[in-house]
């Protein structure tokens, strides 16, 4: 499996990290980036379900080997973290490829 250019999965956060944290970050650094640009916050719940496909018909995020299940509001608040990660470090990684 190709490692991708992104490293979430490693970012310092304030919030405690355990199993499932860094599984979801791991999981967002494997989207491709024009995916994630697509993101919109105004999306609705269901939107967001449906423009990710991972979500179980509960409504919480499909993970793998993960303690504990991710709801819709966990999903986008680090999804937008994310997306602020990759904008800050977009230019220094695309300039080295």
């Amino acid at each position: 499996m190709e490692q991708p250019i992104w490293n979430f999965e490693q970012e310092p956060s304030d919030r405690a990290m355990d199993e499932t944290s860094v599984n979801l970050r791991a999981y967002f650094d494997r989207m491709p980036d024009e995916k994630m640009q697509q993101y919109s916050p105004a999306l609705t719940d269901e939107q967001l379900m449906e423009w990710d496909g991972n979500f179980k018909n509960d409504g919480d995020f499909m993970t793998f080997c993960s303690e504990r299940d991710v709801d819709v509001g966990e999903y986008r608040e680090v999804l937008e973290a994310c997306i602020r990660y990759r904008d800050r470090v977009r230019p220094v990684i695309l300039k080295g490829q």
